[in-house]
């Protein structure tokens, strides 16, 4: 039978064991919908009772535009090395094997900003699901070898590849750039970093289709 976000519902309502926090990794390409599947499973899982499951994005670690100026590569915003990927990895690390008795902040990312903040998401101790997405989860190179193991499953979004490039445009356009701009930078930038998350897939536990991935609501669980 065909995979359900009630599906998914249930199988990350069952990863946490034994008294132990668990991580729940998304990816997919960019514009694949990991956020929105993200947000929506915080909100169903949590419902109206105490918030059990917390939602920590990869993107708090872009690096900050000056490092990118002084590195060279401002221009490739987005890809694998452009991100604290080390520093990502031990923020996995903390929470997952840290006693939970106090609260963890993580970085967000402000998307009219385009910038990383400091301290913008915290992760309570009652907190027994982690929910984490990014492009580069399943990544081979660099520091991000490192997340994997750190993660109790990852699950691959896979729309079309029409839809998936449609949504990222326009998400650019939502936050400021015109169509030209937004189709020039995902056709420079987002489809290279598109191919190496793509590459990426079959080290998934789970590939979600389309049909799993619910809308974006009118008021979608955001940070900063």
């Amino acid at each position: 039978m065909p995979i359900t976000f009630d599906d998914l519902v249930h199988r990350a309502r069952a990863l946490p064991r034994g008294g132990r926090r668990a991580l729940l990794g998304i990816t997919g390409s960019p514009g694949a919908g990991k956020s929105t599947l993200a947000e929506h499973l915080v909100r169903e899982l949590n419902g109206t009772g105490e918030p059990w499951v917390a939602y920590v994005p990869m993107d708090g670690f872009h690096l900050a535009d000056a490092e990118l100026e002084r590195l060279g590569r401002r221009d490739r915003k987005g890809a694998p090395d452009t991100f604290d990927a080390a520093g990502y990895a031990a923020l996995l690390r903390r929470l997952r094997d840290d006693p939970a008795d106090e609260t963890v902040y993580a970085p967000g990312f402000e998307r009219v900003l385009e910038q990383p903040l400091a301290g913008a998401i915290p992760v309570p101790p009652t907190a027994r699901l982690v929910i984490t997405e990014g492009n580069y989860l399943l990544l081979a190179t660099g520091a991000w070898p490192r997340v994997r193991p750190l993660l109790d499953e990852v699950w691959f979004c896979a729309p079309p590849e029409a839809e998936r490039v449609r949504r990222l445009v326009a998400r650019h356009e939502r936050f400021g750039k015109t169509h030209e701009e937004a189709v020039a930078w995902v056709s420079r930038s987002d489809e290279r970093n598109a191919e190496l998350v793509a590459a990426t897939r079959g080290r998934a536990d789970l590939v979600v289709p389309e049909q799993a991935l619910p809308r974006a609501r009118a008021n979608p669980l955001r940070h900063p």
